[in-house]
């Protein structure tokens, strides 16, 4: 419910918020972080570059988050559905190398940015709140951005256990496996995250752009 309220929110509307001040990353970024289990730090973080194809499955190259290990995370067609190759199109036209460039940086992260506008700060709302969302789950813990790697985790496991690919599942989270001995195969990869349920099918970058006051 709280994932259908969050993707059904505003961003994902047709209406602006009063004082909005949209940012091609709002819409973006908890997207990718619900498809791909990736913190906002190596999203943020994410070049042109690091999109790349392996044996003809597109992912994206994450390897900037200390605790874990750099990994391949096939791009869910619910992305692709959602506008971002014409986002990506659109970066490029801008000379831009960042894939989130207006997602800014501070002390060198990204995710202070993001943990502010997302749960909110002291008297200032984040997403979850203009959304009708606690920022405090049942469990009293706090709902941050990281919760959909959370989610991402949940729906990864299970569907690697039922293809018998805990590996898949290991490596696609970045944690370290002793038995992991090389990258699984990207299509075995791209199978595991295919079962990701869609939230919303009607979320598209174009129609983020087009949202009226």
């Amino acid at each position: 419910m709280e994932l259908h309220t969050l993707f059904n929110g505003y961003i994902y509307g047709d209406e602006k918020q009063p004082r909005e001040q949209p940012k091609h990353w709002h819409f973006w970024l908890p997207l990718i972080a619900y498809y791909s289990g990736a913190y906002s730090d190596e999203i943020g973080s994410l070049t042109l570059s690091d999109i790349m194809t392996h044996e003809s499955v597109t992912g994206f190259n994450f390897y900037t988050h200390g605790k874990l290990k750099p990994r391949f995370v096939p791009i869910h067609t619910a992305l692709w559905q959602a506008g971002l190759e014409q986002y990506i199109h659109f970066v490029k036209a801008q000379g831009q190398t960042r894939l989130l460039f207006d997602l800014p940086s501070k002390s060198g992260r990204y995710s202070e940015k993001v943990r502010i506008w997302f749960s909110g700060e002291g008297e200032r709302l984040g997403y979850l709140q203009k959304c009708g969302l606690p920022n405090i789950d049942q469990q009293g813990h706090k709902t941050a951005i990281s919760s959909l790697r959370l989610n991402f985790e949940q729906q990864v496991r299970i569907a690697a256990i039922q293809r018998a690919e805990k590996p898949a599942f290991h490596y696609l989270m970045g944690l370290k496996d002793e038995t992991l001995l090389q990258q699984p195969n990207s299509i075995i990869l791209k199978k595991v995250i295919a079962p990701i349920r869609v939230i919303n099918n009607n979320v598209h970058w174009q129609r983020f752009l087009e949202r009226q006051n």
